[in-house]
């Protein structure tokens, strides 16, 4: 794990300025879930992860930042919620074990292969994030932190129905305006 990623997340996560509420996409497409065992990649203050645990899901909610997960262990409904402060560059997902998988807003390709082991048969990927574009309001720190147009489904159209697949522009909750991806993915 790159020290400075912690510390800057631990930070942004002690000054509590990320939204609290479940994006839409999550709300809508949750239910499409067979089983009640989720994942949520990088959950950050658990917007998602307390959403899934309020509608009966058992949640692992998985971050690097330690302010973070203790936040969360903090909240109603834990007992549905495992939180865990983890190192994405050395952590590995179990497999075959969730119906459903959350990735919102974080970008490590690796996981990509990680995140189709980790889904029972038929289990569903929730994902959305930021997309490269010249006219995105915001520029990322890092380049490798926003997918390519197409990427998303480039790579999992090969093992995943695709049951909604969009990019398009959006305006932040900081009021930028990016270019982002919207993927809901079933395991075939």
């Amino acid at each position: 794990m790159a020290i400075a990623d912690k510390q800057r997340w631990d930070e942004k996560h002690a000054q509590d300025t990320m939204p609290h509420a479940p994006i839409k996409f999550i709300t809508q497409y949750a239910h499409l879930a067979k089983g009640k065992q989720a994942l949520d990649i990088a959950c950050g203050n658990g917007r998602h992860s307390k959403y899934l645990a309020s509608i009966g899901f058992k949640v692992d909610a998985l971050d690097i930042s330690s302010v973070a997960i203790e936040q969360l262990k903090g909240e109603p409904n834990i007992e549905a919620i495992e939180a865990i402060e983890v190192d994405f560059d050395s952590y590995a997902l179990e497999k075959n074990k969730y119906d459903l998988i959350v990735c919102t807003y974080f970008l490590e390709r690796k996981l990509f292969p990680q995140m189709l082991e980790a889904l029972k048969p038929e289990g569903i990927i929730l994902m959305e994030t930021f997309v490269a574009h010249e006219d995105n309001g915001r520029k990322a720190s890092n380049p490798t932190f926003r997918l390519k147009v197409g990427e998303l489904e480039a790579y999992f159209a090969k093992s995943c129905e695709l049951r909604h697949m969009k990019e398009w522009w959006d305006v932040d909750y900081q009021g930028f305006k990016s270019l982002k991806a919207t993927m809901v993915a079933r395991k075939l």
